[in-house]
């Protein structure tokens, strides 16, 4: 039955009722996390002697579930474990007074509640904090605007190509090419604005197409398979996947720890959070921490091509049964 033959009082219900619920689900993915923004287990380091830096451990753990603290020697090892994504800073401890190192290419939001987190407790303590960013965003977009934006568009095209893929018709290893030339095309066009011209994600220009190629492909791959797999519905479906929930969920404008749980966690594996997590890594720090978001995006991509050939394969085998003709019964004689 389609939705034109149901009564007129039916449509003008679902109507009544489907809108409200749409927003309803709309504002808790993006108004939920928005309001509930703070640290949970963030990714912290403490560097020092251990008796030197036990006050200042002890300090930072009374925030209950705040901080995830890692313990370094010296400077020097907290400074790789910030260009290696281990941790988002540290806190030096030094005899004159504490020194804090942070990173605003991972998060500039993170980076400022640092810098007030420890700042407060140097001054109640009665010391003068010295700070020091050792991965900082580019000049041109200190506050991490460009990469936070990046989200919606990524997501847009990759559900832009999944559904005119399958609305076109498109089947088996045509409709491959077809998602995986639109990714190309869409991550070239992505870093020759976002890399060339604006100057935001300063990393190695061929690592940025890539990581923009694959988090587009992910997406329309995976809006495509669900749809050469359930049908119409599974466009809707795989569109809110990707817009409702992968989309606030990426933790772009602040980090997945500062996330209500376990939104931050299901962000980063969904092709939207692990599209970001990819980009800062190959933008800002050398490609430290790639494998994770990478290899979440490659199965998302190779699941959902799969799909879609499966997908074909499926209907090759039930359209000869619905098209042949029924036969009619020759006559005698």
């Amino acid at each position: 039955m389609s939705p034109t033959s149901l009564p007129a009082h039916r449509r003008v219900a679902a109507v009544l009722v489907l809108i409200p619920v749409m927003v309803a689900l709309a504002l808790w993915a993006f108004a939920w996390p928005a309001a509930r923004t703070a640290p949970r287990d963030l990714p912290l380091g403490v560097a020092g002697p251990p008796a030197a830096t036990a006050p200042v451990a002890q300090e930072l753990e009374r925030r209950e579930g705040a901080f995830d603290l890692h313990r370094y020697a010296d400077e020097a090892e907290a400074r790789d474990a910030i260009e290696g994504r281990e941790v988002y800073g540290a806190v030096v401890v030094t005899p004159k007074a504490p020194k804090l190192l942070t990173a605003s290419a991972a998060s500039p939001a993170v980076a400022q509640l640092l810098q007030q987190a420890v700042t407060q407790q140097a001054q109640a303590a009665g010391q003068e904090i010295t700070a020091e960013d050792v991965v900082p965003a580019p000049a041109s977009d200190p506050r991490g605007a460009v990469l936070n934006t990046t989200v919606l568009p990524l997501a847009l095209a990759g559900i832009g190509a999944g559904v005119a893929v399958t609305l076109l018709g498109l089947r088996g290893l045509t409709a491959v090419a077809a998602l995986a030339g639109s990714a190309t095309l869409v991550g070239v066009v992505a870093a020759a604005l976002a890399h060339t011209w604006l100057d935001a994600l300063p990393g190695d220009r061929w690592a940025v197409t890539g990581a923009f190629a694959l988090a587009t492909l992910a997406v329309s791959a995976a809006v495509a398979g669900l749809a050469a797999l359930l049908g119409r519905p599974g466009l809707g479906l795989g569109a809110l996947l990707m817009m409702l929930i992968g989309n606030p969920f990426s933790g772009a404008a602040s980090a997945p720890e500062m996330l209500p749980e376990p939104a931050g966690v299901i962000g980063q594996w969904l092709p939207p959070g692990a599209g970001v997590s990819l980009l800062r890594s190959v933008s800002y720090f050398d490609g430290a921490a790639a494998t994770g978001p990478a290899l979440t995006l490659t199965w998302w991509a190779v699941l959902g091509l799969g799909a879609v050939l499966v997908g074909h394969a499926m209907r090759g085998r039930t359209a000869p049964a619905r098209n042949t003709p029924e036969r009619e019964p020759a006559m005698a004689g």
